[in-house]
């Protein structure tokens, strides 16, 4: 009798044992479902910033392309960047349609300085106070990204979630990166 009891209590022990670890290990999957699913979200932030900026764009080009006749080179490259968005799929693709709306951008609103009638209009001020605001916006929002993907990939790496993150499959993400462009010193000019 006292024999059974102490297996019972060996049965019992190590059932919590493992129950302990089969729920630490769940608790390992649950962590790190959030935190993938916090990046998706993050992006989806982003997204839906830069669907408002590309929904500005044509009336902003449309407000230009009465003042800057002799820009159209400028114009196009705005009208060709934002195309490259509407056809990315993929974050990468996006990011890299981003970097060259964000291009195209500055090159028109340095090229807007050389025309006073364009910088005078009220449609062209709004658009691009409301653009520049929305420049802040997608600029806080891939900061937030940066800082999901940053722990998610740290939270992969680590052990023993990092055997759990194989089998669940999953990779450490890119971080959200400027354009080469946007590295470069900015050239000012007072002539």
């Amino acid at each position: 009798m006292i024999f059974t009891g102490v297996i019972i209590a060996v049965v019992l022990v190590l059932l919590l044992i493992i129950g302990g670890i089969v729920a630490y290990f769940v608790g390992i999957y649950n962590n790190l479902v959030n935190l993938k699913n916090d990046i998706d979200r993050s992006f989806s932030n982003i997204d839906v910033l830069l669907k408002q900026r590309h929904d500005e764009l044509p009336k902003l080009i449309d407000t230009c392309k009465g003042y800057m006749q002799y820009e159209q080179k400028t114009l196009q490259a705005v009208t060709e960047a934002r195309t490259a968005y509407l056809r990315a799929t993929t974050p990468t693709e996006k990011t890299q349609a981003d970097n060259m709306v964000s291009g195209a951008l500055k090159t028109l609103f340095a090229v807007a300085e050389k025309y006073p009638d364009l910088k005078a209009n009220t449609n062209f001020m709004q658009l691009q106070g409301r653009i520049t605001e929305l420049e802040e916006k997608i600029a806080g929002q891939r900061n937030r990204y940066n800082e999901d993907v940053n722990v998610f990939n740290i939270r992969i790496a680590q052990i023993p979630a990092n055997f759990v993150a194989g089998f669940m499959g999953l990779q450490p993400h890119a971080l959200f990166q400027v354009a080469e462009t946007d590295r470069e010193d900015v050239k000012v000019s007072f002539t």
